[in-house]
């Protein structure tokens, strides 16, 4: 009876170490994922309301450039990820292209924290009842949409997205 379960143990013990081993050697997704949102070449939906600094932010007003909606949250991995090249990508961008955060079911206080340790460079619209969420149907984060300069959704990703490639996009879509 005893040789069996030693066994057993042992075929356990070597898969846990082979699954440790794969993960622990698996590169990183490293870019975002295009996303066929039914969004796609539609204007995208209003879009305003109080950034997490106290101020009011609007669409209507900002809808002469490319704009970058990005939805992220304070507990989400790969927000964390993305959230240097984001402010990156606004820097470097700063006179051509509207960049916006959506906070997406998240404690104000807790994204707040989060800007400031990762050095936001960019409006961050607070989504308290997820209406914002919804009529854009994003059901996680960090996902980001790219609208033209006529408010048209002109790509969505859904991932962790890069300076890079977010640059990519842009210069696709102009």
């Amino acid at each position: 009876m005893k040789r069996p379960v030693a066994v057993i143990t042992s075929l356990i013990l070597v898969l846990a170490l082979a699954l440790g081993i794969l993960l622990a050697t698996r590169s990183p997704i490293t870019e975002a994922a295009n996303s066929k949102s039914p969004l796609l070449g539609t204007v995208a939906p209003a879009l305003s309301g109080e950034t997490l600094d106290g101020k009011t932010w609007s669409l209507a007003v900002h809808s002469k450039k490319v704009t970058v909606v990005t939805f992220w949250a304070s507990w989400c991995g790969p927000c964390i990820t993305e959230a240097p090249e984001l402010s990156t990508f606004a820097w470097e961008h700063r006179s051509t292209v509207n960049l916006v955060g959506i906070v997406f079911n998240d404690y104000i206080a807790t994204a707040r924290a989060f800007e400031v340790k990762y050095g936001s460079l960019y409006p961050s619209l607070i989504d308290a009842n997820g209406a914002i969420a919804n009529s854009f149907g994003v059901t996680s984060p960090p996902t980001t949409f790219v609208l033209d300069k006529r408010g048209r959704v002109a790509a969505s990703l859904v991932g962790p997205i890069s300076a890079k490639q977010l640059s990519e996009v842009i210069r696709n879509i102009q």
